[in-house]
């Protein structure tokens, strides 16, 4: 089993389970090697056994209200079959939601079935906000969603088609061809690819070029860089089929948690793989990892925070019981599109189960509320000097730390990038304060667009957050030409904002702070409000 040993890594190989099965490259798909891992269909009463539980549930459902409505007579069959298929649709939501309700852990991770199963959860399963709120239907435009979702997909396989070809030299350039995208952009989308590793990356120009398509293109050309398709024996078809899903499930009316966001954070994420001092040490494994739990750390992100679902209280909430609520759900919606692509299907079951279980440890880490947990035990590493990346714990750690960095590292970016997302960021926050406002619920912090300014909300970002981790990052890299380039960004940025504060304050007031405040450089720490 050459290829599943190096998938691990030297000390990370598969236990032996008996099995005489791989994903050997040199065996066809149709050698009796691949026969124990496809489970042929079974079928009772004409019912496919092989179906997901749900499929079967429907199934069960439509062969019941068929015999029961023969009984009926003719008045029960005219009904209209796009209200059946909706009362079908409600009963299903409110039967999810119980199933959900009833596997309640109290540490907030991934509920277990029987055999430690891994639960996943339904994608898109929550609206925006909480529906005893807002008391409007979730089925309005259900089916115009899904069907728009289908076609848009479509598109993304047929734009990824043309784009791959175009960076492997072989796009026809004949009457027929699909041309989604003018020739002249996906060349300039090349070119940047060709330029992806390097820290000034423009990922809204990219998007742009992309039409829109940014974190698709991105994965499935890091993938190449680093030959995991290879290497892991991945479907194409699936894989674009689990992109494409991750990437529609970000919503584009988020300013700022969305697919370019997705797509910025993978970016970052690959400058730092590529950092000297871990880049020796990473194993494929640790590589797919990284980039896929980049690419859905957010997904299915509703624009408002945890405060805002527990205050309503969200299904979620209690699901999780307020603890890593938002990025339990992301790492559950992640599962939940890799089991429903197949992406991993091929692959031995306990292997694929730890996967899942990398990820989520990986995309839980992102939870802003435990950046003291994971600064501490940082430092303490570099102070003891013991990390040791030959070890698979340790560089799982990193990797945490390196996801981490890539969530917050707007601030570390070029001014006229970093301003951007800056200015999105805050935009979400006042939108979820303004809805706060209108349902007369307590307006979360920094959520206030009277009192609580972009310049205002960075410095104080930067100072507490960004600032310490960075600073033990650049430890780490020893240093590096790249961690020293987002320090310098950092310092410049924070000077920008506090400048623009300065600029937006009465003069009385900030005689007052100034007179409060200990003499130093401006936008130091004690420029915090």
């Amino acid at each position: 089993m050459p290829v599943l040993e190096g998938l691990w890594g030297p000390d990370l190989r598969m236990r032996d389970t008996g099995l005489d099965v791989g994903v050997c490259p040199e065996e066809p798909p149709h050698s009796p090697v691949w026969g124990p891992l496809r489970t042929p269909p079974v079928t009772c009463g004409g019912l496919s056994l092989a179906l997901e539980l749900p499929a079967l549930i429907r199934q069960l459902r439509a062969a019941w209200r068929a015999r029961k409505g023969g009984s009926q007579g003719p008045e029960r069959n005219q009904a209209s079959p796009w209200v059946e298929s909706g009362k079908e649709q409600e009963e299903e939501i409110k039967l999810d939601t119980e199933n959900r309700s009833a596997h309640v852990e109290a540490d907030g991770r991934l509920n277990t079935g029987h055999a430690g199963v891994l639960l996943a959860e339904r994608r898109g399963s929550y609206p925006l906000i909480d529906l005893r709120i807002l008391k409007t239907s979730a089925q309005q435009g259900e089916v115009e969603t899904v069907t728009r979702r289908k076609v848009k997909r479509l598109l993304s396989f047929q734009r990824y088609c043309h784009a791959s070809r175009l960076l492997r030299g072989l796009v026809p350039h004949t009457p027929r061809s699909l041309h989604l995208l003018d020739d002249d952009y996906l060349g300039q989308a090349a070119h940047m690819l060709s330029k992806v590793g390097t820290w000034n990356f423009d990922i809204f120009l990219f998007d742009r070029l992309t039409n829109g398509n940014s974190l698709v293109t991105l994965m499935c050309h890091l993938f190449n860089v680093y030959d995991l398709i290879h290497h892991f024996q991945l479907d194409m078809v699936k894989l674009n089929r689990f992109l494409g899903m991750v990437q529609e499930d970000y919503h584009s009316q988020n300013p700022y948690h969305n697919a370019v966001h997705a797509a910025d954070v993978t970016q970052a994420m690959y400058c730092y793989l590529k950092e000297p001092k871990l880049a020796e040490h990473l194993s494929p494994l640790d590589v797919f990892l990284g980039l896929m739990a980049a690419a859905a750390h957010d997904v299915d992100h509703p624009g408002v925070n945890q405060p805002f679902l527990i205050k309503t209280r969200h299904h979620l909430a209690s699901l999780y019981q307020n603890t890593s609520v938002l990025e339990s759900h992301h790492w559950r919606s992640t599962v939940g599109m890799l089991r429903e692509s197949g992406l991993l299907s091929h692959l031995p079951a306990d292997m694929s189960r730890d996967i899942e279980q990398r990820l989520g440890s990986l995309i839980l880490a992102t939870d802003i509320n435990r950046q003291n947990e994971f600064l501490m035990t940082f430092r303490e590493h570099l102070d003891n000097q013991d990390l040791d990346l030959q070890l698979a714990s340790h560089r799982h750690f990193i990797l945490q730390i390196a996801l981490k960095c890539a969530d917050i590292c707007n601030p570390c970016r070029v001014w006229e990038l970093s301003r951007q997302w800056s200015e999105r960021v805050c935009e979400e926050f006042y939108r979820q304060g303004d809805l706060e406002k209108k349902f007369d619920l307590e307006i979360s912090p920094l959520c206030n667009q009277q009192s609580d300014s972009v310049p205002a909300i960075q410095i104080g970002f930067i100072s507490y957050i960004v600032e310490p981790l960075f600073e033990e990052w650049h430890r780490f890299t020893e240093p590096s030409l790249l961690s020293q380039t987002m320090l310098d960004h950092l310092h410049k940025n924070k000077a920008n904002w506090s400048s623009l504060r300065c600029a937006h304050t009465p003069s009385d007031v900030q005689s007052r702070s100034q007179a409060e405040e200990p003499e130093g450089e401006v936008g130091e720490g004690s420029d915090i409000p």
